[in-house]
C-alpha cells in the first residue's frame, strides 16, 4: 500500500476526521474509533513508516518520546488502575493498519473489554538456552 492510500496518513492530512488528542511537528495522537476502553489512544508518527522494522531511529525517537506524556494525561484524566502499551507488527501479529502506531489502552479492571493472554514456556528453556538466545539476538543487532 502506498502512503497515499494509508488511512492514518489521511487522518494526519485531515482527509478523514479524527478525535485528535495531541499533535506536533512529528507525532499525531487520536482516539481509536473502536475504544477498547475509554481513552484508548493511537500515537503515530507523521512520517509514514509501515512498522517498527522499517522505522528510522529518528522517527522512533520522536514517536516514543511523546508516548509517556500522552499516557500520563490519560492517567490523570480518567484514573485507570493500569495501562497497556501495544504495538503490532505484520498481519500475523494482528497489525491491520500498516502505518506504525502505538496503542495506549487504559485499564479499569476485569471486564473492561481488553483481553491479553499468552502461554508461558517457563520450563521449555534452560538458563543455557536463554543465554544462547540472548547471544543470537545480540549478534543480530546492528
Amino acid at each position: 500500500m502506498s502512503h497515499e492510500d494509508c488511512i492514518f496518513c489521511k487522518i494526519i492530512n485531515g482527509a478523514i476526521p479524527s478525535a485528535k488528542v495531541y499533535e506536533d511537528d512529528h507525532v499525531y495522537a487520536f482516539l481509536d474509533i473502536s475504544q477498547v476502553t475509554k481513552g484508548h489512544t493511537l500515537v503515530i508518527p507523521k512520517t509514514h513508516t509501515k512498522n517498527i522494522y522499517e522505522t528510522p531511529p529518528e522517527v522512533a525517537k520522536e514517536l516514543f518520546a511523546r508516548v509517556p506524556k500522552i499516557a500520563k494525561a490519560i492517567k490523570e484524566v480518567y484514573k485507570p488502575i493500569g495501562m497497556n502499551l501495544l504495538n503490532n507488527n505484520e498481519a500475523p501479529a494482528e497489525q491491520s493498519v500498516f502505518h506504525l502506531h502505538i496503542h495506549i489502552i487504559p485499564r479499569y479492571g476485569e471486564g473492561d473489554g481488553y483481553q491479553l493472554g499468552w502461554t508461558t514456556h517457563d520450563d521449555a528453556y534452560s538458563s543455557d538456552d536463554l543465554q544462547q538466545i540472548a547471544k543470537e539476538i545480540n549478534a543480530g543487532i546492528k
